[in-house]
């Protein structure tokens, strides 16, 4: 079931930032201390009254125009309509209602998309109380006060965003099609890709970066199984903009994976893998979704003996946090191996719903424990008691151990190993769990 993706547009200096900094508080979507990659403080993963959801940030753009402010708003507006269930308008009481709030307003309301609108900086209400009313001018319905500094009125934004996202869990959880997400930067083939695997030509290409205006969803039949591919190109560029490529194209990606099931990764051999690759690839890996990685356009490579080789080892240098996901070096132009694409989607599916029996489970964690002493603190040591598989897609595992602080990360990379070399779960990410027992309770 994909999480709803709430989007927060607004002029500079409205509090865009603020806002989405103390909603995603601590759950911000940057890499601390576990694998992964470090990016943009662009997306969190964040909750309200137990519902999830993904907020976006589409601040943080500069694009060369003489009109900055305006050309900025409307593309943050561009983008939030295209991607998000839902968007939050922000607008600033003390700085008014203004000629560029009614022109993005206007895009807004003609989108069809759901709108709520915030007036923020109200840290004082019998202040500011009665200016709100201005904003009814823009046409979006009641403007909700809030303060993002002080945290006044973030719970009645909330609400108001949630309650117009439609509900489609019932829908997704029927719906048993795996759903593979084409991702990658802009003009790397994903959309020749997706045209070579459904057969015809159902998605505009050109090559121009940002051709296909959104998501694109294409129903493949393949020897009597169907499959969704999500194509991601989802970019349109309509004058040339410093930083918002990047930005955009790692948006789309997040809404695509949050929908998909397996997680296409897309490089351009005649580019190699980038560190823009891996900001992108880490939004997959984070997610725990089945990953394949494709290097596009192998037919522009030169080749030797080692080509093979040596881009291989770059890419699992490069994309360190994926050892994981098997490689497969293809051609959209020629078709070169892009057969070989739904086989290793059918193993990847199957590796994400493969099951483990907690007898074979622990037996495989007593000897890998046997083989390497688990760590220890001032003569405490890492006891496991016990471990069991809870889920699958991505499968979850649950170690109880006596110390949730002794199970250092790599141990406990050495212990998803050795499962791994057990059992497989080739192209799936593993999720562990380590929980805390006393020994009186064992």
């Amino acid at each position: 079931m994909s999480k709803p993706i709430v989007a927060i547009v607004g002029r500079p200096n409205v509090g865009k930032s603020t806002l989405f900094n103390k909603i995603a508080g601590e759950r911000i979507s940057i890499v601390d201390d576990r694998p992964g990659v470090t990016r943009d403080r662009i997306y969190a993963e964040c909750s309200w009254l137990n519902r999830a959801f993904t907020l976006i940030d589409t601040g943080g753009i500069e694009p060369e125009s003489d009109d900055i402010i305006l050309k900025q708003m409307r593309e943050q507006a561009t983008i939030a309509m295209e991607t998000a269930d839902v968007i939050i308008f922000l607008t600033d009481v003390k700085q008014g209602l203004v000629d560029a709030d009614m022109r993005v307003a206007d895009m807004l309301r003609r989108s069809q998309k759901p709108v709520v609108l915030a007036v923020n900086k109200v840290d004082n209400f019998a202040k500011y109380g009665n200016d709100i009313y201005e904003f009814y001018n823009l046409g979006l319905g009641d403007p909700i006060p809030i303060s993002a500094t002080e945290m006044l009125g973030l719970g009645d934004l909330l609400d108001a965003a949630l309650s117009q996202v439609n509900r489609t869990a019932e829908e997704d959880e029927e719906d048993n099609r795996p759903r593979i997400a084409i991702i990658g930067k802009p003009n790397v083939g994903k959309s020749s890709i997706v045209n070579r695997m459904a057969g015809n030509q159902r998605v505009i290409v050109s090559d121009i970066a940002g051709t296909t205006r959104d998501a694109i969803d294409t129903v493949v039949r393949r020897q009597k199984k169907e499959y969704v591919l999500i194509d991601t190109a989802g970019l349109r560029r309509r004058s040339k903009i410093k930083e918002s490529i990047e930005h955009y194209s790692i948006i789309r990606a997040v809404s695509a994976v949050e929908r998909a099931n397996v997680v296409i990764l897309v490089i351009d051999a005649s580019e190699g893998v980038t560190e823009q690759d891996a900001k992108i690839a880490g939004i997959a890996h984070d997610n725990n979704k089945g990953i394949l990685i494709l290097v596009n356009k192998w037919d522009l490579v030169e080749k030797d003996n080692t080509t093979v080789k040596n881009f291989t080892k770059k890419i699992r240098e490069v994309l360190s946090f994926l050892e994981y996901a098997d490689i497969l070096f293809v051609s959209a132009e020629t078709g070169q191996r892009l057969s070989q694409i739904f086989d290793k989607v059918d193993e990847i599916v199957e590796a994400c719903n493969q099951r483990v029996g907690t007898g074979v489970l622990n037996e495989i964690i007593s000897q890998a424990t046997a083989m390497h002493e688990p760590p220890s603190d001032k003569g405490k040591r890492l006891r496991i008691y016990y471990s069991t598989q809870v889920a699958v897609g991505p499968p979850t595992f649950v170690f109880f151990v006596n110390d949730k602080k002794l199970m250092h990360f790599s141990y406990q990379r050495y212990l998803e190993n050795q499962i791994r070399e057990t059992f497989g779960f080739r192209g799936t990410s593993i999720k562990i769990i380590v929980r805390e027992r006393s020994e009186k309770e064992q």
